[in-house]
């Protein structure tokens, strides 16, 4: 009989509600590949999915035979041909508004603010997608707008994944996060936090924006939530905690 693995797999732990557990663990081997890998070795694989190596062959079987994944002659393996058909097909499809507008609008949903999708465009950033907050008051800022890229949340954390340097650009970086009050307008204070796409490189910035009496710290966590759903959409991989 097989063992009895001591603690649960990736797979396992982040299993799909009515899927098969086969696919999950499947699944989570493609996605042990990560951003600047070449090759993985058998028991890397293993070591990242957190599943048995006799477990990780079979399903490399299955992946190699459906030419997602393709053994190299000294025995590591990387992601097959099928893939780049596959994203190939996603790429000719694909819409930054269909990843980016459903997050804003849940965001706002439960806030009851306003968020907006932000992006560096030269010297400025560019509010690229909105969606206002129901209340009366609130800021009046609208999609394609340009906005100082040195002050106000967005823009902050657009300046800090582009490798600027000292504060609060270093604690930005490190926490995945900003909140600021009256940075940009005395009356108006924004929580933002970046996204990545598929490369890993800065895709833009979610942000909420408030009053400055309607600002909720913990409003925070739900900011990160909202970027790290935006980055998985886009195929990336968010590197903060955002459970």
């Amino acid at each position: 009989m097989p063992r009895k693995a001591s603690q649960p797999s990736l797979a396992d732990q982040h299993a799909a509600p009515g899927g098969a557990a086969a696919v999950d663990r499947a699944l989570s081997v493609l996605s042990a590949f990560r951003t600047g890998d070449t090759a993985l070795t058998l028991a890397e694989l293993a070591e990242r999915t957190q599943l048995y190596k006799s477990t990780v062959l079979r399903l490399l079987a299955s992946l190699e035979h459906g030419r997602l994944v393709q053994r190299s002659a000294d025995g590591h393996y990387t992601l097959g041909a099928e893939i780049a058909r596959l994203h190939a097909v996603y790429a000719a499809s694909f819409s930054l508004e269909g990843v980016v507008m459903p997050v804003l609008r849940e965001l706002t949903r439960v806030t009851r603010e306003s968020a907006a999708f932000h992006v560096r465009q030269g010297d400025h950033r560019l509010c690229l997608y909105r969606v206002d907050s129901p209340q009366p008051v609130r800021d009046h800022i609208k999609a394609g707008d340009l906005l100082p890229l040195e002050r106000g949340a967005g823009g902050r954390v657009l300046m800090a994944f582009a490798g600027a340097a000292g504060e609060p650009y270093e604690t930005i970086r490190h926490s995945g996060v900003v909140v600021l009050e009256g940075d940009r307008m005395p009356e108006l204070s924004g929580i933002s936090a970046p996204v990545f796409n598929e490369t890993g490189a800065l895709a833009g910035a979610v942000t909420l924006t408030m009053p400055t009496p309607r600002l909720q710290r913990e409003h925070a966590a739900l900011v990160v939530a909202a970027a790290a759903e935006a980055t998985r959409n886009l195929g990336g991989f968010y590197p903060w905690p955002n459970d």
